[in-house]
């Protein structure tokens, strides 16, 4: 038994000793007073379980309308998400009021060692929204936040071909101690665990995660302390070098250290503040039976913290703010350390202005701006303003229209700007900072049992930074500033009928694209995007003990002369569970992940991943 396999036992014996006295404390105590949530949860993918490891906070993504996933091995071993066109660095992750951030690469954002038990399901911010509360991500920011934790507890059991087999262990103490009537102190621990050879040679993965955390409860408020652990080995032929001759390995380790607090005060106003300290170690191999012909290593550091709400001073009239410093250090074998270290600072100020109009009818008009700065470049002034139209029904129904305009920008990571100039990853000191200004129209119709959104935008970016390819270097891929525009328009609808709810989505994107002086045979990001992509969800319960999951995707990408095979691809995922009737506690599923065997390069040049097959149980308490 491998030694990750024994501390997984080990730890699963401790929470089930855990688990067995918490249960009879949380019974004796009385449940907390809630306060009002912050994000209203709105499912986008029929499936909420990985079928290929343990669950993170972006798995089955691949199949939610608003972004777009492409991953190397499976999507919880290296995944790059993209929103409306953009690449992995245009791309946050925020989570209770505070944006986690590697400095090195993107490519490693995507770490996040929390059991997404604890986690609603992520909000999508685009335009005005991202330019308020994002940090150094120009396109999109995917907001977490925390749940309110519940008493009860789930274990996890699943096995699949190639050697598949993972275990994860949860426990919650919604009332572990009970300070007065109205604080009230929680909390839940989880781990997990997961391997396999592979759905290709060389493909295998190693993976282990601890994450526990305490929320304190009150009238008002909510804080949350967390702490977390996350290792990971995998491989994959071409990972990184689009060469599938090269036999490519990454170890990856993650700790992150958390604590935030939420305070409501008058009417419709609150503040958070939050920091974290998160250290993350990557080590590359290029050949993993030959680790001495190439391999990096890099150790980054970051503390950050936050404040940020929203006051109202009276029904018209209000003020987002949200303001993040972070201060990063990195440790590297190959970069060339022109600096290795960063202070950031954003701002952000969006008044608000609400006039009635009668009937449940209201016009909000807000303006406002984002200052970003760091130690080593120039800050950048970014406007910020939109317009909503919103009227509501006494029945709940909600009709919705805006009009927005927001700019963001963004500095690149230590990978791309500090790393050599040539060789297989070439990195480029004079890349200047990326602006993005976004324009977008926009509506949503929602009702009991359907809903409806439409966005038409039009985004264009000044010197992005993409990783391109040219035939006359030796270099796998080089650093490249571009101005791209984007087009795009975003259509989801969902419906839900009495056993059957369908969740359907259309995108089309066109890009046009300068480079300036560079010489580009092809783009791995920036120009890797589909110009037509479909999705469709459907759950199926037509009886208590059964329930149907699928989630499909087509898509036509985008010509690009790195790719072999076809631009055109269609993935489904499929899941079935079963609740036996004699056991409620129990639920026995099955699964399927890329059901027809695509061979579809997500990134250009990086073979595909096969078919992964696994059967399991849920245990719940």
């Amino acid at each position: 038994m491998c030694l990750s396999s024994s501390l997984f036992y080990l730890r699963i014996y401790i929470v089930a000793l855990l688990s067995m006295g918490g249960l009879q404390l949380a019974a004796e105590v009385a449940e907390p007073e809630s306060i009002e949530t912050l994000v209203v949860e709105g499912q986008e993918t029929a499936n909420n379980e990985s079928a290929t490891s343990f669950s993170t906070p972006i798995s089955n993504l691949a199949f939610n309308p608003r972004v777009d996933l492409q991953a190397r091995n499976i999507e919880e071993a290296q995944a790059d998400l993209t929103i409306r066109g953009g690449i992995f660095e245009n791309t946050g992750f925020r989570v209770g009021g505070i944006n986690l951030f590697d400095p090195h690469t993107g490519h490693y954002s995507t770490e996040i060692p929390i059991s997404p038990k604890m986690l609603t399901v992520p909000e999508v911010l685009v335009g005005s929204s991202n330019a308020l509360l994002g940090f150094n991500s120009t396109v999109g920011t995917l907001n977490y936040d925390w749940r309110v934790i519940e008493n009860g507890g789930q274990l996890s059991l699943a096995a699949g071909n190639f050697g598949f087999n993972r275990q994860s262990l949860y426990q919650g103490w919604s009332n572990l101690h009970s300070f007065s009537e109205r604080w009230v102190l929680s909390a839940e621990l989880e781990s997990a665990r997961s391997e396999s050879d592979g759905t290709i040679l060389y493909g295998d993965h190693d993976f282990d995660r601890s994450s526990a955390r305490l929320q304190l409860l009150g009238p008002q408020s909510q804080t949350d302390f967390f702490a977390g652990y996350q290792a990971k080995f995998f491989g994959w032929p071409g990972m990184y070098t689009a060469n599938e001759n090269n036999l490519e390995t990454e170890a990856l380790k993650t700790k992150l250290i958390y604590a935030s607090h939420r305070q409501n005060y008058g009417e419709g106003s609150d503040f958070r503040f939050t920091s974290y300290l998160r250290e993350h170690s990557d080590y590359y191999v290029y050949w993993r039976h030959s680790p001495q012909v190439y391999n990096a290593a890099h150790k980054s550091k970051i503390f950050s913290t936050a404040f940020s709400g929203k006051h109202s001073f009276n029904d018209q009239f209000s003020l987002d703010h949200a303001t993040q410093l972070l201060a990063d250090s990195i440790d590297s074998t190959t970069l060339n350390r022109t600096f290795t270290d960063r202070a950031y600072i954003k701002f952000s100020l969006l008044p608000a202005y609400r006039v009635e109009q009668g009937q449940q009818q209201s016009l909000t008009y807000r303006a406002g701006f984002s200052w970003d700065d760091n130690s080593q470049n120039k800050g950048q002034f970014s406007p910020l303003a939109d317009v909503t139209w919103q009227k509501t029904y006494d029945n709940g129904d909600l009709d919705q229209w805006h009009l927005a305009f927001a700019q963001s920008s963004q500095v690149a990571g230590y990978g791309a700007i500090a790393g050599p100039t040539g060789g297989l990853f070439a990195s480029n000191p004079e890349l200047d900072r990326e602006l993005s200004n976004n324009l977008e129209l926009g509506a949503k119709l929602q009702r009991a049992d359907w809903m409806a959104s439409i966005a038409l935008f039009y985004r264009w970016d000044q010197d992005l930074v993409d990783w391109t390819y040219d035939s006359g270097t030796s270099s796998s891929r080089s650093a490249n500033n571009v101005d791209i525009n984007t087009l795009g328009l975003e259509c989801l609808v969902s419906k839900q009928w009495d056993s059957l709810k369908v969740l359907a989505s259309y995108a089309l994107l066109e890009k046009s694209e300068d480079y300036g002086l560079a010489t580009v045979d092809a783009s791995f990001y920036a120009l890797n995007y589909a110009e037509h992509r479909g999705t469709l969800g459907l759950i199926w319960s037509p009886l208590d003990t059964f329930q149907l999951r699928v989630d499909n995707e087509w898509r036509h990408q985008a010509e690009n002369a790195i790719r072999s095979g076809s631009d055109s691809v269609f993935f489904t995922h499929l899941s079935l569970s079963i609740y036996p009737s004699q056991v409620p506690e129990v639920e026995l599923f099955v699964a399927v992940d890329n059901l027809w065997e695509t061979e579809f390069e997500e990134i250009p040049g990086t073979v595909g991943k096969g078919r992964q097959f696994s059967a399991g149980l849920n245990y719940f308490w």
